[in-house]
């Protein structure tokens, strides 16, 4: 009998399996463990974590111990909290990857015909992580930084990637999140933004207004590769200031276009 894990990603309609002789079981919860702890939940005990985890307080204590030897977790002798070290997995990444290499030229460009913050941005689950950027930093609530996780429904990078998926995939997607509140812009409602995400498959841009951080905006274009899949955002994020929606997507839609399409045969 031919047994078989499957691993499921919400960033892929599908599920990719995996032969059970080479699933290490031990790695996975590793990783789950690492990825339990967040922003309200800086600090746990080994309880607290197994419960997060689904595991027992003994494994996850011994979980927890071996990442303190490795020096990727820090302990009082009671509570357990992830150290800087965990900052290289991402980074080997921002490294490794071929994408953030590519783009950068092209987002100077950007920046500069613009006078706007510019963004490669890759999906991961429901949310994006920005993998590439140029401009200068902004006072935001939220920041943009190289490497920043962000709930995919309150930027336009993450709807438009969120969209691209199709229909049922954004059905699916409604179905099994709530929309988390940010500001009083937010959308919420889950029927509006099924609306959004149909009107964004069809001019196939997108734009959110102060949906995550109050008087910012961002226009997103997808990034193709030369097959034609989406493979990243384009965006760019600008103050509100005095121009309106519309005429925003007039100044800088053309060219966050012809940037993407600058790129294309080159991903």
């Amino acid at each position: 009998m031919n047994e078989s894990i499957g691993v499921e990603n919400p960033s892929e309609s599908s599920k990719t399996l995996l032969k059970k002789r080479d699933w290490i079981a031990g790695l996975e919860k590793g990783l789950s463990l690492i990825e339990a702890f967040d922003e309200t939940h800086s600090k746990m005990t080994a309880a607290q974590t197994a419960q997060r985890c689904g595991l027992t307080r003994t494994a996850a204590r011994r979980y927890l111990l071996t990442l303190q030897s490795l020096g990727y977790m820090a302990t009082d002798g009671k509570l357990f909290w992830l150290t800087p070290r965990v900052m290289r997995l991402g980074q080997t990444y921002l490294e490794s990857a071929r994408l953030p290499r590519i783009v950068q030229p092209f987002l100077q460009r950007l920046t500069a015909g613009t006078q706007e913050i510019s963004y490669v941005s890759v999906l991961d689950g429901f949310d994006i992580v920005y993998i590439a950027r140029n401009g200068s930093n902004r006072s935001m609530n939220t920041g943009f930084v190289l490497g920043a996780r962000v709930p995919a429904h309150v930027t336009s990078a993450g709807m438009l990637m969120l969209a691209m998926q199709g229909p049922a995939a954004v059905d699916d997607w409604l179905t099994k999140n709530d929309l988390k509140t940010f500001t009083a812009h937010t959308i919420t409602n889950k029927e509006r933004m099924k609306l959004e995400m149909t009107r964004i498959q069809v001019q196939d841009w997108a734009i959110s207004e102060q949906q995550l951080d109050l008087a910012y905006r961002g226009v997103a274009v997808a990034l193709r590769d030369r097959n034609g899949e989406v493979v990243a955002a384009l965006s760019l994020s600008m103050p509100l200031q005095s121009e309106t929606s519309e005429e925003s997507v007039k100044r800088v839609l053309p060219l966050l276009r012809e940037t993407a399409q600058a790129m294309r045969n080159l991903i």
